[in-house]
């Protein structure tokens, strides 16, 4: 597999409160070749969608992809991951520098920000997920 496509979501309710992933791997045709559904326990939104994108890479990597196009509907980790927002709070800091590690592995990737209904498929796992751990 060379090119894939991901959808990912992250949420948490409470903001800090229980959070969950979900994440979508599609191949060039459209089809599902993965999907991830994970509790992640306490945790805030943006945590939670960095971490979604984290598993997405990996799942990716293991699959073989050389390209990805990811799509988020997280302006704010889209943003940041384009280099149009610094990254100043610390917890997010470590997870935007291990999306950056992750990405050397592919030889090209892009980060799209998605409006949250064209997301509905990766923020059902996640919503799936935490449902599972509260």
């Amino acid at each position: 597999m060379s090119k894939l496509i991901t959808y990912t979501d992250g949420g948490a309710r409470g903001n800090p409160g229980p959070s969950g992933i979900g994440a979508v791997i599609y191949n060039e045709e459209k089809k599902i070749v993965a999907t991830i559904s994970k509790f992640l326990g306490e945790g805030t939104n943006n945590q939670a969608e960095y971490k979604a994108l984290i598993v997405a890479l990996e799942k990716a990597k293991e699959l073989g992809a050389t390209e990805l196009q990811c799509f988020l509907d997280s302006e704010l980790v889209v943003k940041q991951l384009n280099r149009e927002y610094k990254v100043k709070d610390q917890d997010l800091a470590q997870l935007f520098l291990k999306v950056y590690n992750l990405s050397l592995n592919f030889k090209k990737i892009i980060f799209t920000h998605v409006r949250r209904e064209f997301n509905k498929e990766a923020d059902k796992l996640a919503n799936e997920a935490m449902d599972r751990g509260v």
